[in-house]
């Protein structure tokens, strides 16, 4: 906890120093002289200090951002640690926690604010969140969105399955019957997803799409645009929910 401590403050600090800087160039800047024609403009051969600054801020948070949510995360954000003994397991965070490395900024960026907003409520990520500035959270999201995700392994493989043959069929159809869409019309054939509402689902842990669409269902998790996952989530067993997650995990 100490550690998320400093490194918060050590981002947030270097955020208020490019703030007080670019506010302190303003006023040393008459109103009269604050626009220039081009052919009076002098070239800079070295940006302002607060670009230099603002160019400063990239690395920390490539650095510190992946520190603080390694704990439940991992540090490239696809939530597995490397033991003492070598091998590889998954964060204190469990299945519990999302893969992040891969998907799609636009959704991370969604979530985070609704995080830091209260839209969407978890108790750990509510109190993360509320610290960091919105342009600090684009930064994280765009950093988890480019780092290689090394996809989760689906639990039931066996194509000849009953539970295979469910998942499948949800995901490529859906049932008509009970109005349940194809999931592949939101988050696409492959599971690569739509940004920014509809997040990549292929090789994230099976155990982690089952809650949520049990979170949907019994509405304790409400940002979904137009209730769109409450309503498709409340239509379906417990059996549909964890054939469908099963299957997506396995997409590729």
């Amino acid at each position: 906890m100490l550690k998320r401590t400093l490194l918060l403050s050590l981002l947030l600090a270097a955020s208020g120093t490019q703030a007080q800087d670019q506010a302190a160039q303003d006023q040393a800047v008459p109103q009269d002289q604050a626009v220039q024609a081009q052919d009076q403009a002098v070239p800079q051969e070295e940006p302002p200090a607060s670009q230099n600054q603002a160019a400063q801020v990239q690395p920390i948070v490539q650095q510190v951002a992946p520190e603080i949510c390694m704990t439940c995360h991992g540090s490239d954000g696809n939530n597995w640690v490397q033991k003492d003994d070598g091998t590889f397991g998954k964060t204190d965070g469990g299945a519990d926690s999302a893969k992040l490395a891969g998907q799609n900024s636009g959704y991370l960026l969604k979530q985070f604010k609704d995080f830091k907003s209260g839209a969407r409520v978890n108790p750990v990520m509510n109190g993360m969140i509320v610290m960091l500035p919105d342009d600090t959270m684009k930064e994280v999201a765009e950093f988890y969105a480019t780092q290689k995700v090394y996809p989760a392994a689906a639990k039931n493989t066996d194509e000849q399955s009953d539970a295979f043959k469910l998942g499948q069929k949800l995901w490529r159809g859906g049932i008509a019957s009970k109005g349940l869409p194809a999931c592949a019309a939101c988050h696409g054939p492959a599971g690569k997803g739509m940004p920014a509402q509809y997040p990549a689902l292929a090789g994230q842990f099976p155990e982690y799409i089952e809650a949520q669409l049990k979170v949907f269902r019994d509405e304790t998790r409400t940002n979904d645009p137009s209730k769109m996952m409450r309503d498709i989530a409340l239509k379906m067993t417990d059996k549909e929910i964890q054939a469908v997650s099963d299957y997506a995990a396995g997409l590729r």
